[in-house]
């Protein structure tokens, strides 16, 4: 039965003739026929396949007089809600006007269960009963739950749960005597403010409309009630209610074709049973005067019949709509759509006139009774498709009950999959029981505390709730912000109730937009929007939002579950909302990848490597200090000794708002370190495979450096730090406009072909601009003489040297040869395509040039040019996962067995090396009179003697064989071999002010690196 249904349903419904099937001709007398008799019935072809189907369709068929054929064609309203009056109305034209059909609008569902065996038992015919519920019959009917509109299921990537939710309304539907739902709306909705679509559409991506409706379609199929695609030939680019005049779509048929019909194209080749015909004035389908698409041949016979190949039932939006009522009335709506092609007509303005009208345009020729004929089988076969060959009782026992059964869980499922993280500016999500603070929740339009407040307050018990209903005016706006901003350290906002079209703000109240506009600009505050996301347009600037699409109890649960971090962010915006929040958007985070090797690291007490716990409990002590005194919001310390992790701790906050506190996990901008942890580390393991040699020059790799003097610096030289290179160029300032502002030429607010290179959030660089810069180094001056000048320069072109050498981008040959091997998670380039902005401990609130607050994008303006890849800058991590790097080092260059760069280009490349500096062939190295009792052993000139602790580097007790790097973001790493130690330090000192030198004058690092060696001394 379920295959004969689908195949049904794919258009078998015309009882023509076909290849392989004998016909006979009715023997009706055409010169008997009086007016209202068919005519010329013996040139009908009646398709006979000596089955069941074709039997009982001519047994009915033969059944029916004149009228009662034309009144197959027809669809009344019916209502379980307006009592006898209607009733009465509906009876008679089931007794006396022997209408095809009954759709269904509001009511019960028991009530219409009543209704629905009453005139399926007086009906001379079976009565086809049709829905519009597109969420189910929770749209229609109280007491059975609303599924969520069509708009949630377009921000869910797995098509499977729109199968699921057609299955469910076929189930609904089947288990209510209802053959047919008037579902899914197949509309392409690129306009927002579309009135009568928006959010019943699958969104604004044609592809994801079709794909989604398609498993809509085939969910509701597979359970035996026929799906209607609608509104052909597409109503999602209108801003007129068709319901409530005639909408005008003055597209090119180009146009339609590549946009609006491809939905329609496929779900005629995936066998929908049906396509309802909108009234709209297409020009380029047919530019006759007040003619809608419903009632236009060319729509629907040139068009969906012939072009399109359409073969299933086609039925028109309600006559009884002013897009078409307002031409037409009294049963002459639905003459005009018969002669168009249509198969059934919804709610004409009467039953009868319809019947009397359609027979006036017989008489007139206008259509045959043959083609009346070929319809009224048609949708006779339908029926037959439908189970109406026999007698169905719906049984009311556990009626509401069994419509509910599924709709809990497959909404929970659809939510769970839907929420969309748009933004996260403030790294707020995801909170948890320890996030540091006072917060509170404001349910914005509620009346009562809601389940996403229950919710909350159920995982967090110390949150504090408030209400804002709709009813409250503007004057008591500032009131509520002020108390928030006094008491709470965030503010997580909830907006309910509002509309689901875009007349008049959605219904959003002035008072209503204030507060949440108020409370975004003046706190750090999450906003949940539960509803229509197009609402989201008047919350573009939020600094970290969710779109939750719908209201319910089971969207606030998970919507609450999301926000602290019960549940991840899965959801894809379906449509554009503003221009901050494109089609597409969506924040998903990745799992951590799983480590690659086996950790040899383990944490042990440190009297079993020979040190002494309470000396390095005063570590505790220099963090505590550090944060107090305001030299860094927070840090991670790692220590290790023999290669056992003795020391492992986190200290503070990512800011000074102490939001969010520094874990484990967080991942630090290392700047400078970059230079060792990804150009040195690759610099040395070309070296071992004989690719780059350090007395070979820079013209040897870089093409665009010949001709130029560059071309003849050694190698040797650039790793040194002596080539003569100046120590950085200002990119950025020659791109900046009049008050420091980025030039609109090269930058732009978007990524497309021509900006593609990340310089921050909503700042693109022009992708040519690269040439640019390379061009800027190789025109710089060059130190007359030779000496050391740090400078980033010089390890800008030894990242382009591993790039030209390789054949791939540094962050992916570091990864490749290095990270992953190791199993180093967090340790890359770029980290927001990886992780969550929670994960990322921010940098500087930049006021020149990026303007804004810089977290997840390297802090480096000139690494920030590159794309954040570059050979002096742009490398995150977190301490463990550095510690895992520098123990490989200190083991020689092998780790759990595997040999990544031989022990004597470490002990080459770690020595010193130069006679102008302590430097290494890219390690920086203690300083060289760190021995001396005094720093150069008496008193500089115009300084008072400083003591050696504070002038050593990187501290006074660190052996000559030491090697590591600093950052200028608050970062170092240091091992030493002498001692079998290791120490990394990450902060994020430049937040929120980058000239802030508190890190450096305290001593912090150097003090902190010092205490591993008294701890050493004290452990013996």
């Amino acid at each position: 039965m379920k295959q004969l249904l689908i195949l049904g349903f794919a258009g078998l419904f015309l009882a023509g003739s076909a290849p392989g099937t004998s016909t006979r001709i009715n023997p009706s007398n055409p010169d008997k026929a009086g007016p209202d008799k068919p005519r010329h019935e013996n040139k009908i072809p009646v398709l006979r396949r000596e089955s069941p189907e074709d039997h009982w369709v001519d047994s009915v068929f033969e059944s029916l007089n004149a009228d009662e054929r034309i009144a197959q064609l027809i669809m009344i309203r019916a209502h379980s809600n307006l009592g006898i009056d209607h009733v009465n109305k509906i009876v008679n034209d089931i007794k006396d006007n022997k209408v095809g059909g009954l759709i269904f609008f509001q009511g019960g569902p028991v009530r219409q269960a009543l209704l629905t065996n009453y005139y399926q038992s007086i009906s001379k015919t079976p009565l086809m009963i049709a829905i519009d519920g597109e969420w189910g019959l929770g749209m229609r009917l109280d007491s059975v739950i609303a599924l969520p509109r069509n708009l949630m299921l377009g921000a869910v990537k797995d098509s499977t749960l729109a199968y699921d939710y057609g299955r469910i309304l076929g189930q609904q539907c089947r288990r209510l005597g209802i053959h047919m739902d008037y579902a899914p709306d197949m509309d392409v909705n690129n306009n927002p403010n579309n009135p009568v679509i928006n959010d019943r559409s699958f969104g604004q991506d044609k592809y994801q409309v079709a794909r989604l409706g398609i498993q809509t379609i085939k969910g509701m199929q597979d359970q035996g009630v026929m799906a209607c695609a609608k509104h052909f030939p597409g109503h999602g680019d209108t801003d007129v209610d068709s319901h409530l005049d005639l909408p005008t779509i003055r597209k090119s048929r180009a146009q339609l074709d590549s946009l609006e019909l491809y939905p329609f194209r496929e779900a005629i080749a995936a066998g929908v049973g049906g396509i309802m015909i909108a009234h709209l004035y297409i020009p380029a389908i047919d530019s006759t005067p007040n003619t809608p698409t419903s009632i236009s041949y060319k729509a629907v016979t040139g068009l969906l019949k012939q072009e399109l190949g359409y073969k299933g039932i086609i039925i028109t939006d309600a006559l009884e709509m002013k897009g078409i009522a307002k031409f037409y009335t009294n049963g002459e709506e639905a003459a005009q759509s018969l002669l168009a092609g249509n198969d059934m007509m919804m709610l004409p303005s009467t039953a009868e006139g319809s019947v009397d009208a359609i027979k006036r345009a017989i008489r007139k020729d206008l259509i045959s009774w043959d083609e009346v004929n070929l319809r009224v089988k048609k949708v006779l076969h339908a029926k037959y498709q439908m189970g109406l060959y026999k007698p169905q009782v719906i049984d009311l026992n556990n009626l509401t009950s069994d419509l509910n059964a599924a709709s809990d869980s497959l909404t929970r499922r659809i939510s769970e999959n839907a929420l969309t993280l748009l933004k996260n500016d403030n790294h707020l999500i995801p909170f948890n029981q320890h996030t540091p603070g006072k917060v509170a929740v404001i349910a914005v339009g509620a009346d009562v505390n809601n389940a996403f407040v229950q919710t909350i307050k159920a995982i967090r018990p110390d949150v504090t709730s408030y209400i804002f209903t709709s009813r409250q005016d503007v004057n008591q706006v500032g009131q509520v912000v002020e108390r928030l901003k006094h008491d709470y350290q965030a503010v997580i906002i909830g907006l309910h109730n509002y509309g689901r079209r875009p007349a008049n703000s959605f219904g959003l109240s002035t008072a209503e937009r204030l507060l949440i506009q108020q409370l975004q600009l003046e706190m750090p505050s999450v906003t949940v929007v539960f509803g229509n996301p197009y609402a989201i347009q008047y919350f573009c600037e939020a600094p970290t939002i969710i779109a939750a699409y719908e209201d319910d109890d089971n969207t606030q649960r998970a919507a609450a579950r999301q926000l602290f971090g019960q549940l991840q962010p899965k959801g894809k915006l379906p449509v554009t909302v503003c221009s901050n929040f494109p089609y597409g958007t969506g924040i998903v985070p990745e799992p951590l990848p799983k480590l690659a090797a086996p950790l040899e690291l383990s944490h042990v007490k440190p009297e079993s490597v020979g040190m002494n716990s309470q000396t390095l409990q005063h570590l505790d002590v220099l963090a505590n200090e550090m944060i107090k005194k305001k030299a860094a919001p927070g840090c991670q310390i790692v220590v290790m000794k023999d290669g056992k992790i003795v020391y492992d701790k986190n200290f503070g906050a990512y800011d000074y708002s102490k939001r969010e506190a520094v874990t484990s996990q967080s991942i630090y901008d290392l700047a400078s370190v970059t230079k060792v942890c990804a150009t040195t580390m690759s610099v040395m393991r070309l070296y071992d495979e004989g690719k780059l040699k350090l007395d070979a020059t820079l013209g040897d790799y870089l093409p665009w450096v010949v001709g130029s003097n560059k071309a003849g610096l050694r190698i040797r030289d650039i790793l040194l730090h002596q080539a003569g290179l100046v120590p950085f160029i200002p990119f950025y300032k020659e791109t900046l406009m009049d008050k420091g502002v980025p030039d609109t030429a090269l930058y732009h607010s978007y990524a497309d072909s021509l900006y593609s290179v990340r310089v921050a959030e909503h700042l693109y660089l022009k992708s040519t601009y690269t040439d640019t810069l390379f061009r800027r180094i190789v025109e710089s001056p060059l130190k007359p003489s030779p000496g050391y000048v740090y400078s980033d320069n010089d390890f800008i072109l030894l990242g382009e040297i591993v790039e030209q050498i390789t054949g791939k981008k540094l962050n992916h040959y570091v990864r490749e040869t290095f990270y992953e091997p190791l199993g180093m998670t967090t340790t890359g380039f770029k980290p927001r395509e990886r992780f969550s902005l929670s994960q990322l401990a921010p940098t500087e609130n930049e006021r020149t040039f990026r303007r804004q607050w810089i977290r997840g994008d390297v802090h480096d303006p000139g690494a920030a040019m590159f794309g954040g890849v570059a050979g002096h800058a742009g490398l995150f991590s977190n301490a463990e996962d550095l510690a895992i790097l520098m123990q490989m080092l200190l083991n020689g260059g092998t780790y759990n067995g595997k040999q990544y760069i031989k022990s004597e280009t470490l002990q080459l490349f770690t020595s010193y090396n130069s006679n102008v500096s302590r430097r290494g062939l890219g390690f920086d190295k203690p300083e060289k009179d760190n021995s001396k009792e005094e720093v150069k052993g008496k008193k500089k000139k115009g300084k008072s003697k400083k003591s050696k602790s504070e002038d050593a580097y990187p501290c006074k007790s660190a052996s000559p064989l030491t090697y590591g790097h600093t950052g200028f973001t608050g970062t170092c790493i240091w091992v030493d071999p002498q001692s079998k130690l290791v120490f990394i330090f990450l902060s994020n000192r430049v937040c929120p002010d980058g000239d802030n030198p508190k890190l450096g004058t305290m001593h912090v690092r150097q003090n902190m690196m010092e205490t591993l060696y008294e701890a050493m001394e004290n452990g013996k």
